[in-house]
């Protein structure tokens, strides 16, 4: 891993999401929101900014992919449905980031057909400058620049997610497996 630089620190990340958790607090008082985490890469986040929240919620997860190594595929797979029905419901969709944005706005279209009360999106890392498809988050703790990004639940080919701190490559290491990825 020497060619992998420290782009946000662990420091950074925990200090932002404990802000973020103060704000979905506060605009959640008095509600029970569902709390949807897209797996695999929001989980370390997800887990995070619920354990700084007050605010009593219901956690699912779903699924969703549409990438191979560092591309975009361009299909969406859902790949984990939710257990349960979200109609009425507050709904705060977690993601790692948002790339191009088109798995996140397939996943959040999807979710919108379910009748939800309200839909809305936090998101850890967004890189504006890949974006493809018009696509927003409500919360964003980090903009980042266009690089690829590992650590804190991101990976490549499913490797690097648990470094406690966000990096990025200066070159792409070459892996042998190219696994679906998790939304960019």
């Amino acid at each position: 891993m020497d060619n992998l630089n420290v782009m946000i620190t662990e420091d950074e990340i925990q200090e932002k999401v404990a802000e973020l958790a103060k704000q979905i607090d506060k605009d959640y008082e008095g509600k029970e929101p569902v709390i949807i985490s897209v797996l695999n890469g929001a989980v370390f986040f997800t887990t995070d900014l619920l354990k700084k929240m007050k605010t009593p919620v219901e956690l699912q997860f779903v699924q969703v992919s549409s990438y191979k190594g560092t591309e975009s595929t361009g299909e969406i797979k859902m790949k984990k449905d939710l257990d349960i029905s979200i109609k009425g419901r507050d709904v705060l969709i977690v993601e790692d980031i948002i790339d191009t944005g088109h798995t996140l706005k397939s996943l959040k279209s999807y979710l919108l057909s379910k009748n939800p009360a309200s839909l809305k999106i936090a998101c850890l890392n967004d890189k504006k400058a890949r974006r493809q498809v018009d696509m927003e988050a409500d919360y964003v703790v980090f903009n980042i620049e266009d690089k690829f990004v590992v650590g804190y639940g991101l990976d490549y080919n499913d490797k690097y997610r648990n470094l406690p701190y966000i990096g990025y490559f200066e070159r792409i290491p070459e892996l042998e497996q190219e696994d679906d990825r998790d939304e960019r």
